[in-house]
């Protein structure tokens, strides 16, 4: 995917180097964040194996050179619909200065063709009863019913 520049932000793959440009501080904006710069680096050079799998795009702003928006896509591998593939949208979070300009749309529009380029039959995400509104203006609907469970943290060997 090629970097996109428009109104001086440019929307591209997330990079090693954008640690230094405010990633970690970017998604704390959505829930808890905190890594060093080697835990970013140990799980970038992780994802990039999966080419594949995950697609993680920041949006940046040029001029200050700061990640000011951000989001991903799982391509999950399946069994059914003749071993087909989902995708999952997570994380997406636009930096509270900038929010009105579109750039979540923006992100959404970008992983939504990324996920039909890498053959994925649906796409789907959860999302607070509060961002519902801004998924439905994004051409999601309601379906189902999210469950989670939060597991302890294991012990560190």
């Amino acid at each position: 995917m090629s970097s996109i520049v428009d109104d001086g932000i440019s929307f591209r793959p997330l990079d090693i180097d954008d640690f230094d440009k405010g990633y970690s501080e970017c998604l704390q904006q959505l829930t808890e964040a905190k890594f060093t710069k080697e835990q970013f680096i140990e799980r970038f050079n992780q994802i990039k194996k999966q080419s594949d799998t995950y697609f993680l795009i920041v949006a940046v702003d040029v001029k200050l050179n700061k990640i000011i928006a951000c989001g991903s896509l799982f391509v999950e591998k399946k069994f059914i619909r003749n071993c087909g593939k989902c995708g999952h949208i997570e994380d997406i979070v636009v930096n509270n200065n900038y929010r009105g300009k579109n750039l979540g749309l923006r992100i959404i529009e970008q992983l939504k063709c990324i996920g039909s380029q890498a053959g994925c039959y649906k796409i789907i995400l959860d999302c607070s009863e509060a961002n519902v509104k801004f998924y439905e203006k994004c051409k999601f609907e309601r379906k189902g019913v999210q469950m989670s469970i939060y597991l302890p943290t294991p012990p560190k060997l």
